[in-house]
């Protein structure tokens, strides 16, 4: 009982920490679209799409690849978001299709023959060759960063990976990343079991590849979460302690 009360006050902070800023219409207008699927909408208390998308800067008109997007949930919102000046690329690994239940990824193929997201485009390739056919304004990743170091995706070179993010990116783009946090200093050591990355492995990464972090979002945090739990665990499923991290390439 005190670990879901715990769980729950945490859950009311981080909303009223969001509801600080106002959260443009232009974000909020997606949720509430008919054209969602239900499991979708079912997610939005535990994900906090508008906060995290607005934390992300995302607006109309941008140009943004959401690289591994799964079932799609995350290309939906964007697709709305930036509107039909913009274009959003699901970007499906080869390994990832080649590896994982095709129902991890049955989502974005659909989704880009669905009428409603015709700015929705898909795109695949190697892990390590991931490319856009145009400069982009964001890479937005979502509970996947922690899987690029796991054997079922190669592992992928994240020194080249990130590099290829950042030069995939107009000067001043933006790589958002949220991901399960791990226990500090464990580094990628939970990746596989638990699902989970030590935050600051993510920072040191695509750092090392030239971009600067920018600012982290408390939205996701959990504090209750111990990080001992696989985040496919019912007691933590959907609650897991996540960071949000927002990371800008130069302007030069």
């Amino acid at each position: 009982m005190k670990q879901a009360t715990i769980a729950l006050a945490t859950l009311f902070m981080g909303s009223a920490a969001a509801a600080a800023e106002p959260i443009p219409a232009s974000i909020q207008a997606p949720l509430i679209e008919p054209s969602r699927p239900a499991v979708d909408v079912a997610r939005d208390s535990f994900r906090k799409p508008a906060e995290a998308v607005a934390f992300a800067g995302v607006k109309p008109g941008d140009r943004i690849a959401d690289f591994m997007s799964g079932g799609g949930y995350f290309s939906r919102i964007l697709a709305s978001a930036v509107g039909p000046s913009g274009r959003v690329y699901a970007y499906l690994p080869d390994e990832e299709v080649k590896n994982c239940d095709p129902a991890e990824t049955d989502g974005s193929v659909a989704l880009a023959h669905d009428r409603a997201y015709p700015n929705v485009y898909l795109l695949a390739g190697p892990v390590n060759a991931f490319a856009a056919p145009e400069k982009l304004d964001m890479v937005w990743t979502a509970q996947n960063y922690h899987d690029l170091h796991d054997s079922f995706m190669g592992p992928a070179d994240l020194a080249v990976l990130d590099r290829r993010i950042y030069d995939s990116l107009k000067p001043g783009g933006v790589f958002l990343v949220i991901d399960h946090a791990a226990a500090p200093g464990s580094g990628v050591r939970d990746t596989e079991t638990l699902h989970r990355i030590d935050p600051e492995t993510i920072v040191r990464e695509v750092e090392g590849a030239g971009f600067r972090l920018e600012a982290r979002s408390d939205i996701l945090r959990n504090p209750a979460d111990t990080h001992v739990l696989r985040v496919f665990d019912p007691a933590i499923r959907g609650r897991t302690d996540q960071v949000v991290l927002r990371f800008r390439k130069s302007e030069g």
